[in-house]
This record gives C-alpha cells, structure tokens and sequence, in this order.
C-alpha cells in the first residue's frame, strides 16, 4: 500500500535524524552506508554525481539527500516526508533547548556557555579553513577571497561583494583576461564608493517578526558550501538588530546545535525563537529549509543541466571563494570579541588544536560539552 511505503520512508529518515550525529561528512556517510551500500537504492557511481550536484547548490546538503532518495522512491510526498523526517528531532530538541535557555540561560547556564564560546570560535576558525581548503584551489580564487575581505571591511553590502566576485571569476574562467581586470576593477570601483555612501555588512533588520522569515530564506539560499556558510549572513543581519540576540546569545546558538543530532543550521531555529518564541523559531526554520525542499521537489530534474553549464562555473567558484572570505572575516570578529583574556584563549587553542588533530565525529559535541563544564567550575 502506498501508505506503508510513505510512513517506511519517514521511518527510514526519522531514524536517520535521531542518529545524525558529527556534522555533515557523518550524516552523508551514514546515509551513503544504508541506502547505497546496504539497500542499493542507487549506484555508487551515481550517488557520487547527485552528490557533486547538491554540495554545489546553496543549503545543507545531507538535508537535501534525504529529500531526493525520498523523492526517487515515492515521488514529491516521498521527498516531503524524508526530509521531514531527518530534520524534525534536531528541530524539536533545538526547541526544547532554546526554551531552556530562555528561562535558565541567563543565570544558572552563563557560566556554562561562558566557556562553550572558545571552543565554538576555535570550531568556525577550522571551518573557515577546511571550507578555503576546498575552494580557493587557484591564484584567482584567492585574488576573489581577498577581494571580499577588503570590500566586507569597507562596508560594502555582500550581495555586491558576490557580484564583483562571481563577474570577475566568470569573466577570468572564460579566458577573458583582460575583460576581469577591466570589468573587475570597475565594479571594485563602484562597490567602494556605494560601501561609503551606505555603509552596510549585510541585510540590516528592523528587528521585527516579518523578517525572520526573510533571514531564515537568505541563510538558506547563500549558504554554499554547508551550514558555517550561513553564519557570517545570520550574524550581521541578527547580532544587534535583534534586542534579544547578542553576540554571546548568537554562539550559544551554535553551540546548542553543535551537541545535538541536527544539521548544524538547526541553530538558526535558536535564533528565531530568541527573537521572538515559538512563531519566530517556525518562520526560521521555515525559511532555512524551503530552498533545501524546493530544489529537489520542484526543480530536480533541471539541476544536472544547470550545473554542467560550464558557463556558469566561474561564477559560482567565485560565489563560494567571496564566501570564504565573509567567513573569515567572521572568525576574526568573533575571535576578537570572545578571546578577551588567558583563560578563554587557553580554551581556544586547545579547542583548534584537538579539531585540527582529532578527525571524529565526536571530537565536536565532546570538546564543547568539556569546554563549558570548565567554563562552569571556572565559573
């Protein structure tokens, strides 16, 4: 009966969700191990092409896997209820966790926290440096990143950032050398003067409800290359716009979804409800995950076509190097704002240091708990 086919599915990925432990390179694995090797629901071969396509889409890419081998195996509601079902214990214990800490965050667990934020700055200083890994594989790319980083501190909007980026990369990528420099140079030119005439870092909020929903949808569209790509577009759309969300606020966050089952993102769910309760946790959530839904359920089969257009490709390679650099200007604000004294960056160097030397899906959640357990007696 279709019905049992559609309640084994959700099954399936319920399960998954509840095992979804260490990041994305585990939950992908896990899913690879189950539904490739042990059930064969597709290729080798081919789950390695469907995977190339999703990581070079916007958005938490295991989340997405589960939506399309939902959708290969009982059409749109299929995908639906797989993807349901792999975020919904990570977004039911984000929601437990942030109501706890709306009502004993502020007292009994600041010292808790207090020690967690080291360790969480330590972890978004080795993203930002696995993610450049990946992705500045070439001069160029580098040239892209800087760019950012220099256009990010003068003010300038970083929708304007991925356009100076993403044109020059397209334009060097198609062997149009001179056109990048030309072009590039301009569009650097032009993105200076109106970074000093409206000095802005990212989409500033009014700080009311309407536009969680709005936050929720532009971390889930620009977010290329996982879910630490969101955090430089949700901290300086949020952190101080929001009367409830404060820089330490912001990395509790972080912290809470980094010691839980969950896709990493899940914190943006913390973040809607410190702004405002449980309405304002539904439309972030909302917003974060309708792209990762929407590309597979409506638009799957045009997704190959776009990716292979080679067209495109300098484009998007330099979308993902301006990223990196909005990221690593976010490490070093956060870094400058959390590592005040001895103690925190004794945290923070012995945090870097066991992710740098310590490959394990545990090595996270565990480092974080220990880390505000002596933030705690420190405390």
């Amino acid at each position: 009966m279709k019905q049992d086919r559609y309640l084994s599915i959700f099954l399936t990925f319920l399960r998954f969700g509840f095992l979804a432990w260490g990041g994305p390179v585990a939950q992908i694995a896990m899913i690879r191990d189950e539904l490739v090797e042990r059930r064969g629901w597709i290729a080798p071969e081919k789950f390695r092409r469907v995977l190339a396509v999703y990581q070079a889409l916007p958005g938490p890419e295991a989340h997405e896997l589960c939506v399309y081998f939902g959708m290969i195996r009982a059409g749109r509601l299929g995908g639906f209820l797989a993807g349901l079902g792999f975020m919904l214990p990570g977004f039911i214990l984000m929601l437990l966790l942030s109501w706890a800490y709306l009502i004993y965050g502020a007292t009994v667990l600041l010292p808790l926290f207090a020690g967690v934020a080291p360790a969480i700055t330590a972890m978004i200083v080795r993203a930002a440096h696995r993610i450049g890994q990946h992705v500045l594989i070439n001069k160029t790319h580098w040239i892209a990143a800087f760019t950012a980083v220099v256009l990010t501190l003068l003010g300038v909007h970083f929708l304007l950032v991925f356009i100076v980026c993403a044109t020059w990369q397209a334009l060097w990528s198609a062997g149009r050398k001179h056109a990048a420099i030309g072009t590039g140079t301009a569009l650097i030119a032009t993105a200076i003067i109106l970074g000093l005439v409206f000095p802005v870092s990212g989409i500033i909020s009014t700080g009311g409800t309407g536009n969680l929903l709005i936050e929720g949808l532009k971390a889930g569209l620009l977010s290329f290359g996982g879910a630490y790509t969101a955090i430089p577009f949700l901290q300086s759309s949020m952190v101080g716009h929001y009367p409830t969300i404060t820089q330490q606020v912001f990395l509790d966050g972080i912290a809470l979804g980094s010691v839980i089952p969950a896709l990493l993102i899940i914190f943006a769910t913390f973040l809607g409800f410190a702004a405002d309760g449980f309405t304002g946790a539904m439309l972030m959530t909302l917003g974060i995950f309708l792209p990762a839904f929407s590309f597979t359920l409506l638009g799957h089969r045009y997704l190959e076509s776009i990716i292979e257009n080679k067209a495109l490709h300098g484009a998007l390679d330099g979308i993902s190097a301006a990223v990196v650099g909005l990221l690593s200007i976010t490490a070093l604000d956060i870094f400058q704002k959390i590592v005040t004294g001895w103690p925190q960056l004794a945290l923070f160097a012995a945090s870097l240091a066991v992710f740098y030397l310590i490959k394990n899906k545990w090595s996270i959640p565990l480092v974080i708990t220990l880390c505000g357990v002596l933030g705690l007696l420190l405390g």
